[in-house]
């Protein structure tokens, strides 16, 4: 294990999990994906594999059947993950965010029956927020509840559902006007259990997952659309029980996923860094190893740096988030910084593999169809540099 993205101040307990998740990538991750990525197939064996190691329950408190661990021992790992294979990351991400929602803004009820069964990994959470023409502004969002007695009846249809067919527990966001005049307190997280799958759900009348969207990367894991016709979902699967508090719920929930997507790129940027730099020691030009031309070692130099620093800034915005302080800033500069560098080292590793790069047959082709991924989740550079400069904003106003 070379130098770069160390972390300073961890516990025992912290360096003895990272190192196992460490162990597991290089053993059981590395030596598949590839073949696994090409298949576009569902890494069964690897997921069996985390929820042996408690994985699932990593952040879930000790009392539910988790670990108890920070969003900080989280991000490590989810780096780590990503060093492997990007989107055995993403499996595990939704259903954080989930975990953490619930945790942090369910009721008592929700929480005992909902968490140790997300710890155990029996349930698996997706998270849905986007639709098809929604964008960046969730604040158009036509998904609809409407109370019907003792219930909700859903109609809609969402969008981008990371683990949408093999999840079984979905938060979906619904404009329920039922809050105030603001759409921001018109907007209710509702948790609907399904069974795993495609097609019309057996277990929830209404619900469908219409099947996987084919993409150019991130594949094995699945993406899917939802759509809701007549769902009828009673009124204690509200998260927290009070209708109107969905978009913040969301927003919460995002600044982890955030923090996530900066841990992705900082584990694909690394991968590519000990892709390049170690091609360039095997591959001989003009009589000697690549490594040893100035061109390259100056690559290698401007990757390492970047891949330091998207590493300390994703740790410092993990950090924030576990003090119990507002970290939308550190979270859109971590997620901003990681995702840009992550694609610039990505293509540097590939440029250094010259013309095999181009091949299947090279780990740093997948990596170069994944990166691109990291620019949009979670929000796309230009919301974060909104976000970003909108608090910067507020912190330094002046006085008129």
């Amino acid at each position: 294990m070379g130098r770069l993205a160390q972390t300073d101040g961890l516990t025992e307990i912290q360096r003895d999990i990272l190192a196992t998740v460490r162990d597991f990538v290089d053993k059981e991750i590395i030596p598949v994906a590839t073949e696994l990525e090409h298949k576009d197939e569902y890494p069964a064996a690897i997921v069996e594999g985390m929820k042996q190691l408690g994985l699932f329950g990593l952040t879930i408190p000790e009392e539910y059947g988790g670990l108890g661990e920070s969003l900080l021992t989280y991000a490590l790992v989810v780096e780590e993950i990503a060093r492997g294979w990007m989107s055995v990351s993403g499996i595990v991400n939704t259903h954080f965010i989930v975990a953490h929602m619930i945790n942090a803004h369910g009721t008592q009820e929700q929480k005992d029956y909902f968490l140790p069964k997300m710890a155990a990994g029996e349930i698996r959470g997706a998270f849905s927020m986007s639709e098809p023409g929604l964008g960046s502004d969730v604040s158009a969002i036509s998904t609809k509840g409407v109370k019907d007695g003792d219930s909700y009846v859903l109609n809609g249809q969402k969008m981008w559902l990371t683990n949408g067919g093999t999840s079984t527990l979905v938060a979906v966001l619904c404009k329920t006007d039922e809050g105030g005049s603001s759409p921001y307190k018109n907007m209710t997280t509702f948790l609907i259990e399904k069974t795993a799958g495609f097609g019309p759900n057996p277990t929830v009348p209404g619900l469908t997952v219409p099947g996987k969207i084919e993409k150019m990367g991130y594949k094995g894991v699945d993406t899917t659309e939802l759509i809701l016709q007549d769902v009828r979902i009673p009124a204690d699967r509200v998260l927290g029980g009070v209708p109107g508090k969905g978009f913040y719920q969301m927003m919460d929930g995002v600044e982890v996923g955030r923090v996530n997507v900066a841990a992705r790129g900082c584990g694909v940027a690394r991968r590519a860094f000990e892709l390049g730099i170690s091609y360039a020691q095997q591959r001989s030009t003009f009589g000697k190893k690549i490594a040893e031309h100035q061109a390259i070692q100056f690559k290698l130099a401007e990757m390492a740096t970047k891949v330091e620093a998207a590493h300390q800034m994703m740790v410092m915005a993990a950090r924030k988030k576990d003090s119990g302080e507002r970290n939308d800033l550190e979270a859109g500069m971590a997620k901003y910084l990681a995702s840009e560098y992550c694609k610039e080292v990505v293509e540097d590793a590939f440029r250094i593999h010259g013309g095999y790069g181009f091949s299947k047959e090279y780990e740093i082709e997948r990596l170069y169809r994944e990166a691109p991924m990291l620019l949009i989740g979670e929000g796309t550079a230009e919301i974060q540099k909104m976000i970003v400069g909108r608090r910067l904003l507020e912190e330094y106003r002046i006085a008129e």
